[in-house]
């Protein structure tokens, strides 16, 4: 099944269950402050679940661009990206724990012809905050799903985003790619054999800042269900990377690159693919906020980039390769695709003229940090890094790891300070005259 295919079974699927297609919100939220982007469907949703009406009624549904940089640097393995697509539907103050469950256990079983035996479920364990979830365990139970898992709160909890909001208890449909394995395991112990690929979350609670729970005005169901790993499973490859979804752009970058190393063409594809998206928004490079963060990705893309042999810039070249594949999907992407071009050259050959003098910086530190039989790069060394030749401090940790070296990051912190202090008393000197 290819994901143009999934996705139109999904929204059809919840339509006929008298849910209204909503349109996608930004990837940048619009009056959320809290965070620098959208990292689930529910985000748009927060007012609703509190019990503001949505003027699409009560039963929703959508595909929704996602960005999330937490686990950034296991971007290349087999399951992590930054940007997904996550599909999401909601049920505010509508149905509960035994619809939501029914549907998603008949859209992965009779839709999509995944065979029961493969799915492994989890449930909230309870604390003392929140009972243990018997009322999702029973529907489950009910449905022929024995392989029940109860875990804790950092497995089986949602939310709040930022410190205070709605949340809940949630349960989570994992696909076990070993359905011969030992019994006892579970994903909390072998996360490499269950793949998580949808997630129904019950909000309940309204977390407050002095972290008590107070009870929704209304029970409300959020889920999400994760496209790209779906269709990996639906198209019988071990990761995204080999799908539809990630082939055209891998191509393109074998087809630029003169070294084979598949870690760097998914870490590559993956920072395109977010850097476009984000670049899309109207999103400038920059030292802070979201610009630190498409800078961010833009530069170590470039990085890998350099591990593949490719020469020169080569980003557009392949942002081109996403807006082709994604346009028609999101078409703000085309309406950009010219400035996405430039700003991405732009970033791009300023980091190619540095990056080069900035290795070889970083390697005469770590040879004389190694020779010295120490194993801790000097933060001053890493604020040089920074300051001179643009290197953010994750990219020097990530040069520190490879060399067996960690960064004082206590030490950066102090210089980046006193770099700012004495930014600050030369300006009013200047001021002054």
């Amino acid at each position: 099944m290819q994901s143009h295919e999934l996705r139109q079974r999904y929204l059809r699927f919840f339509q006929e269950r008298n849910h209204a297609a909503i349109a996608v919100a930004p990837l940048v939220p619009e009056h959320d402050s809290s965070v620098l982007f959208t990292t689930a469907g529910m985000h748009p949703l927060v007012p609703c679940f509190r019990g503001v009406p949505h003027l699409a009624g009560r039963r929703l549904v959508d595909i929704q661009p996602c960005l999330r940089t937490n686990d950034i640097l296991e971007v290349g393995d087999a399951q992590h990206l930054t940007f997904f697509e996550m599909c999401g539907n909601w049920s505010l103050g509508d149905y509960w724990k035994e619809q939501s469950i029914q549907w998603s256990y008949a859209f992965l079983t009779e839709e999509l012809g995944i065979d029961p035996q493969r799915l492994l479920v989890t449930c909230f364990a309870g604390d003392q905050h929140a009972p243990r979830d018997e009322e999702a365990a029973t529907v489950w139970r009910a449905l022929g799903i024995q392989r029940i898992v109860f875990l804790p709160r950092e497995d089986n909890w949602w939310g709040p985003v930022g410190t205070n909001g709605p949340c809940g208890p949630d349960t989570e449909i994992f696909y076990d790619r070993e359905p011969n394995g030992t019994a006892d395991q579970t994903p909390a112990t072998h996360p490499q054999r269950f793949c998580e690929i949808w997630n129904n979350v019950f909000m309940q609670y309204d977390q407050q800042e002095d972290g008590t729970y107070l009870p929704l005005v209304q029970q409300s169901v959020d889920t999400g269900l994760g496209l790209e790993r779906v269709v990996a499973l639906l198209q019988g490859v071990e990761t995204p990377y080999e799908t539809d979804l990630f082939l055209p752009l891998i191509a393109a970058i074998r087809s630029i690159a003169t070294q084979s190393n598949s870690f760097a063409e998914r870490v590559v594809a993956d920072h395109v693919r977010a850097a476009t998206f984000i670049l899309a928004e109207g999103v400038r490079p920059g030292n802070v906020a979201q610009g630190y963060v498409v800078r961010r990705l833009i530069r170590r893309a470039v990085r890998y980039g350099r591990e593949l042999g490719m020469q020169g810039a080569f980003l557009a070249k392949l942002s081109a390769v996403v807006i082709e594949q994604m346009g028609a999907i999101y078409p703000h992407l085309v309406s950009m695709q010219q400035r996405i071009a430039m700003v991405l050259e732009d970033e791009e050959l300023r980091f190619q003229r540095t990056i080069a003098r900035g290795e070889k910086f970083f390697h005469q530190t770590a040879d004389r940090t190694l020779a010295h039989a120490e194993s801790i790069l000097a933060g001053s060394e890493a604020f040089h890094l920074y300051e001179t030749y643009g290197f953010p401090l994750e990219l020097t940790e990530e040069y520190a790891e490879q060399r067996g070296l960690v960064v004082d990051r206590i030490g950066f912190q102090n210089a980046f300070e006193a770099h700012q202090l004495r930014s600050r008393e030369g300006a009013k000197q200047r001021f002054a005259n």
